[in-house]
């Protein structure tokens, strides 16, 4: 199945974001993780690529296993990051061996020790070079990111929206965001990659928050925010994990709830009120993530 096709004939789709883990016990727990979402009918989950394609082979063993003995759909990761273009072409082709066609093509992070990203010799520079290479491999569908809060390496929200439009243009089937915690950052994003004339899916991509201090890392690492109420409301509670847990829980609920119903950024290119769809980050652990799915498949049975 691809993922293009879901996204044409359902609304809304859900999706969840895991990593190669490195040891035996994180296989055991991503493993559990994934053996309990799969009954709830995820329209896909994704796998991320480690940092300098650290993980390239337990990626492709993974979405294997997953679509093989769970029957859920996987998306590979690919990133440009200490790879030429013949081992991404050789990673496309095992991909392809193990049938999984879904892709997301990224650029990637500098490898670490290294501020500033650098094409290896016969490598890719750009997100859009990949996609663009991955469309010339085979058929595939190819998701890539967008940053509602500006990449952290754009000169501003101007030329991030320009290159966000040479990637799409490039050939790309759908975006996923980056994690953010305010809709309406969201929904003026949307409303200005519409205007620039983005015509593909945006799935938002939303994290439950399960630990304080963990969170504060990640936005400051990919430049979202958290608004200030969750902020206080999450100080008032640090010290009790339970209470930040359902914290996070309850209000990523209520944030995914509301970009359901949100009204379409342009009636005529997007007629359907709502987002297309969720990404949610697990981090491995599914029962944040699993509580707001079911939060959310169960209000929408009782109220559509």
């Amino acid at each position: 199945m691809l993922i293009r096709e879901r996204l044409a004939h359902k609304r809304p789709v859900f999706s969840f974001e895991f990593f190669p883990p490195k040891t035996e016990k994180g296989e055991e727990v991503l493993w559990r993780s994934l053996e309990q979402l799969a009954p709830l009918g995820p329209d896909f989950v994704s796998v991320t690529y480690g940092a300098g394609g650290s993980t390239r082979a337990r990626t492709i063993e993974l979405v294997g296993k997953i679509k093989k003995q769970l029957g859920v759909e996987p998306m590979a990761h690919l990133t440009c990051v200490g790879a030429t273009k013949d081992e991404l072409a050789r990673v496309l082709d095992q991909l392809g061996e193990h049938d999984i066609h879904n892709i997301l093509a990224l650029r990637g992070d500098p490898p670490q020790g290294q501020s500033k990203f650098e094409a290896p010799p016969g490598g890719l520079r750009f997100a859009s070079e990949l996609v663009a290479f991955i469309r010339e491999r085979g058929p595939f569908c190819v998701g890539a990111a967008c940053y509602p809060e500006v990449h952290p390496e754009a000169e501003d929200g101007a030329s991030d929206l320009r290159h966000l439009k040479t990637k799409v243009d490039a050939g790309v089937d759908f975006l996923i965001s980056q994690l953010f915690f305010d809709n309406a950052t969201f929904h003026a994003f949307e409303r200005r990659a519409v205007e620039a004339g983005i015509r593909v899916p945006i799935l938002p991509g939303i994290m439950p928050v399960t630990n304080f201090e963990q969170i504060r890392r990640f936005t400051q690492m990919c430049g979202a925010s958290l608004p200030q109420p969750l902020q206080r409301r999450l100080e008032s509670v640090a010290d009790d994990p339970q209470e930040v847990f359902w914290a996070g829980v309850s209000y990523a609920a209520h944030q995914c709830r509301a970009l359901l119903q949100a009204p379409a950024p342009d009636p005529f290119t997007h007629p359907r009120p709502g987002v297309p769809g969720i990404h949610f980050y697990t981090l491995n652990r599914s029962p944040a993530t699993r509580a707001i799915f079911e939060i959310l498949q169960l209000s929408r049975a009782c109220y559509g």
